[in-house]
């Protein structure tokens, strides 16, 4: 686990940066007037018209939303293949952990769950301070606002200062990390759904394939 969150951090440094940009003519182009994400063949996916019968304030809304499950799910994939790659070593729990991933929960002792439960809510509140309105400033028809000058995303968190200073650069990572988010998302999702089918761990079925 240790080794998971260090690799994650190092390897998405610049994934906490905002996700508005001007529109850009490129193929990774702007879309939802400045709301980078289309990619080209594809372009604009939003097949049930959400975007278009959402407010401003609620599309800021869902991208916020999408950014954090994505990157979630990013950590989630590496976590899977991590975790079980390295099950039975002695520096993992004391060799306690094994068998697939979706397992790994129930057997993780319950000191541990303290300091992530520590560590989350440290976080969430870090990130409810910097981009939510007080609930007691919202208006009854409209609670979960994002501040004006919030870009949903934006945490200001890039240590190793590998954000872009060229908008078309900051546009393309930008829409890197959304791609490579929603992908993790469908990962994550399918690791959890074939683990649960058969009980044998995503690394199992790695090795099968290729044997």
């Amino acid at each position: 686990m240790k080794f998971t969150v260090l690799a994650t951090l190092l390897t998405s440094a610049a994934a906490f940066a905002p996700s508005t940009v001007a529109p850009s003519a490129s193929a990774l182009s702007a879309s939802l007037d400045g709301y980078t994400g289309a990619l080209a063949p594809v372009g604009t996916f939003d097949p049930f018209g959400f975007a278009e019968k959402a407010t401003d304030a609620t599309l800021a809304r869902y991208r916020e939303a999408e950014l954090a499950h994505g990157r979630v799910a990013m950590l989630a994939t590496v976590g899977f293949l991590v975790g079980e790659k390295v099950e039975g070593s002695a520096f993992f729990f004391d060799a306690q952990i094994s068998g697939p991933a979706i397992t790994h929960i129930t057997q993780v002792p319950d000191g541990f769950w303290a300091i992530i439960i520590a560590f989350i809510g440290a976080y969430e509140a870090s990130r409810a301070q910097a981009g939510w309105v007080d609930p007691a400033d919202c208006p009854v028809d409209q609670p979960g606002l994002l501040k004006d000058d919030y870009s949903p995303g934006d945490l200001k968190f890039d240590p190793f200062g590998l954000m872009p200073t060229d908008a078309e650069e900051f546009a393309t990572m930008q829409t890197k990390e959304l791609q490579n988010g929603r992908l993790a998302m469908l990962a994550a999702a399918g690791f959890l759904a074939q683990e649960a089918v058969d009980g044998q761990g995503i690394i199992q079925h790695l090795q099968a394939m290729s044997a």
